[in-house]
């Protein structure tokens, strides 16, 4: 709980890097976990070195699990700090109005005793250690300048950076609460139904997959399940990010943390409380939190080289001018404390932590789960998006488009309901005989069909000797008549196409549709054609992304006629069409090879290839699926694709805070070193150079979590 921001974290890597025990060591400031990577019988003394620089290791319950989220530190009481802040104040005014020089000595005293034995007690730990934190600068700055009789400047520098230290700890707590505020979306309790029927409270860690749970209206989901009866409406937004409720009834699946509207429904449990939807990805975000982005390691490393450089300058601003030039020793010391103070990198190594962790967790609000920084910065320099079709682009049901009378009917004005004109009687005579066929298929396109009659109130009628024709289509007697439900080639083993039948099927499979027909033992009675429609929202999505500078193109494992079709609808720079997993995978690497910063959108399990062999790899609609949280670096949890361009935006705004944080933290740095030098800086300065700027690039990370 002590672990707070890189002061700590550099601590703790000097101390436990000397062990030879120890193998790795990965550190998650945010949520304030340290995985150690160590000999099996390391445990012990690794928890001892711990201990020794003043931190209370706390061991998780399975080191399998994941880490959870810990609760901020408790706070400290205020009447130190307030009764220093006075004490401190009083030393001021006694040495203004010429007190003597032991009570202005006396009051500072009780002031640094008051607030600041924290900070010696950490900077006398650090130096032990060989480690100059700011703690340790801090303390040396001080003790100095109460040795140059600086009493009242020493008691209200510690003051102020001890206000400081708290209000930046405050707003870390803030970063942290972000992504607790994920884990506070279910409800501790839920509705059970008991074996004799009766339902009760309990506790939702307790309750098992299978279990039957009941939703009151306005509640919160509390487990990922399936509606075994009743209905609502479901607000998904804490998962997706959807604006609208969703309409869930029978058989439909429900998460964990979606908020019931104004139906009641009981649904069974399909998942426990750790395995639910919303667990794996707060799981997510805080393996994402713990892996650092690329400016956050450059970062690191300069802090590395920034702090010993600015020291060394500090030690020879202090001893040079007094030796070679016969410079007055007191005003050439104070000028390097000064320098001592400034000489933290902390809100430089803090700003880029926050700053990211920021963006993962509004993009998380949206419903984009984002596995790391290093996809949120890259997110910006995508230059190329290769799209699924199905499921991606597309709503991936197949729908009838269209439906004509054929034979001698041929060119009947009939739309898509089979309503029109004379021939009102044979188009639901042919719509039923095709609908009872295909409602004996578990094909798409044949499901499309009866799915269409279903909806317009056209009953199925029995069906004698169904039989399946394998690439084709089916085959049925329906009042001891034979007839046939398949595709172009069924139809012309059969015998049955025409000119003017071939004429008008090449220009329906010209918009991408596919065509079925249906026919007797004479002639071809009917045509359906049935296409997997565009959202609407893929249009929107492919816009934006040709405003943002994204190209866009379109791999499909349908023939290149429909790829054509979709991409023309929808607005795709490019269309190809029969890829197959391979030709997707040879696609991204050639782009790849050319430059170009690629992303690949797909469903997570059949582009696999593709979205590995991504700079940055999109899953849709991840809501429930394991592997797609698993695989992919970026998971949209619905099929919105207008998550990818906010994605970009949100990479372009993250980037653009960080270039902000870091040019504040090393300008102001830059500005009171040149001060001090110049002569002007005082201690005052430094701490509100240092503090200061950190509270800046905090604050200036944080306004991430409104977008």
């Amino acid at each position: 709980m002590q672990m707070d921001c890189p002061t700590e974290e550099a601590l703790i890597r000097k101390k436990l890097g000397r062990m030879p025990a120890v193998r790795s060591m990965n550190f998650n400031l945010i949520q304030r976990v340290l995985t150690v990577v160590h000999a099996p019988d390391a445990l012990e003394p690794i928890l001892a070195a711990l201990r020794s620089l003043d931190f209370t290791p706390e061991l998780a319950d399975d080191a399998n699990a994941a880490p959870t989220t810990p609760g901020n530190a408790a706070p400290k009481p205020w009447w130190p700090l307030i009764l220093a802040g006075v004490v401190a104040a009083a030393s001021e005014a006694a040495g203004w109005l010429g007190a003597p020089a032991w009570m202005v000595a006396g009051l500072a005293l009780v002031a640094i005793a008051s607030c600041g034995l924290t900070t010696y007690r950490k900077g006398w730990l650090a130096l032990r250690n060989g480690n100059l934190n700011i703690n340790a600068l801090m303390s040396i700055a001080v003790t100095g300048a109460a040795l140059l009789g600086q009493w009242p400047e020493a008691a209200m520098v510690m003051v102020l950076f001890t206000i400081a230290e708290l209000i930046e700890a405050r707003s870390l707590d803030r970063a942290r609460n972000a992504i607790e505020g994920l884990m506070r979306l279910t409800p501790d309790e839920a509705s059970v139904q008991q074996p004799d029927g009766t339902w009760q409270l309990t506790r939702v860690d307790a309750i098992a997959p299978g279990a039957l749970v009941r939703v009151k209206p306005g509640e919160r989901i509390a487990l990922d399940g399936e509606i075994v009866t009743g209905r609502s409406s479901v607000d998904q937004a804490p998962i997706t990010g959807e604006s609208l409720p969703i309409d869930k009834t029978t058989g439909d699946t429900v998460f964990a943390g979606t908020i019931n509207q104004t139906g009641s429904f009981d649904y069974r449990v399909t998942a426990a409380a750790g395995h639910t939807t919303l667990a794996r990805i707060i799981h997510a975000v805080e393996e994402a939190q713990g892996t650092k982005a690329p400016t956050q390691r450059f970062v690191d490393e300069f802090a590395r080289v920034y702090t010993p450089i600015v020291f060394a300058i500090a030690l020879a601003v202090a001893v040079v001018p007094p030796l070679l030039f016969g410079a007055a020793w007191h005003a050439w010391v104070y000028k390097a404390l000064v320098l001592l103070v400034i000489a933290c990198p902390c809100a430089l190594v803090i700003s880029t932590p926050v700053t990211i962790v920021s963006g993962l967790a509004a993009a998380a609000r949206k419903g984009i789960l984002i596995k790391g920084g290093v996809y949120l910065e890259q997110g910006r320099k995508l230059s190329r998006l290769a799209l699924d079709k199905t499921g991606t682009i597309t709503h991936g049901k197949p729908v009838q488009t269209e439906f004509e009378l054929v034979g001698n009917e041929v060119g009947a004005d009939v739309s898509a309901d089979g309503v029109g004109g004379h021939a009102d009687a044979n188009a639901i005579r042919y719509r039923t005989l095709a609908a009872s066929l295909a409602g004996r298929s578990d094909h798409p396109v044949s499901m499309a069909i009866a799915a269409a009659a279903h909806g317009d109130g056209i009953a199925h009628v029995p069906v004698d000797a169904f039989e399946a024709l394998a690439g084709r289509g089916v085959r049925g007697e329906i009042d001891g008549v034979a007839y046939w439900l398949g595709n172009h080639r069924l139809i012309e083993e059969l015998g049955r196409c025409s000119a003017l039948l071939e004429t008008r099927l090449d220009a329906l499979e010209q918009q991408g549709k596919t065509v079925v027909m249906l026919a007797d033992s004479q002639r071809v009675l009917a045509l359906f054609a049935v296409a997997d429609t565009v959202k609407d929202t893929s249009r929107v999505a492919v816009a934006e992304l040709r405003q943002l500078g994204v190209g866009t193109a379109m791999l499909t494992g349908d023939n290149r006629h429909t790829a054509a079709a979709i991409a023309q609808q929808v607005g795709v720079d490019e269309a190809r069409g029969d890829q197959l997993p391979e030709d997707k995978l040879n696609t991204v690497a050639q782009w790849s090879a050319d430059g170009a910063t690629v992303g690949m959108v797909g469903d997570g399990i059949n582009d696999a290839p593709a979205l590995a062999r991504a700079d940055i790899g999109f899953a849709m609609g991840a809501m429930g699926t394991d592997t797609a949280i698993e695989t992919a670096d970026v998971a949209l949890m619905d099929d919105d694709l207008r998550k990818i361009p906010a994605f970009i935006r949100l990479s372009k705004a993250t980037h653009a805070v960080l270039v902000q944080n870091i040019a504040l933290a090393l300008g102001i740095k830059s500005v009171f070193l040149v001060l001090t030098l110049m002569g002007l800086g005082t201690m005052w300065m430094a701490v509100f150079a240092d503090v200061g700027a950190s509270l800046l690039v905090v604050g200036n990370g944080l306004r991430l979590l409104r977008k």
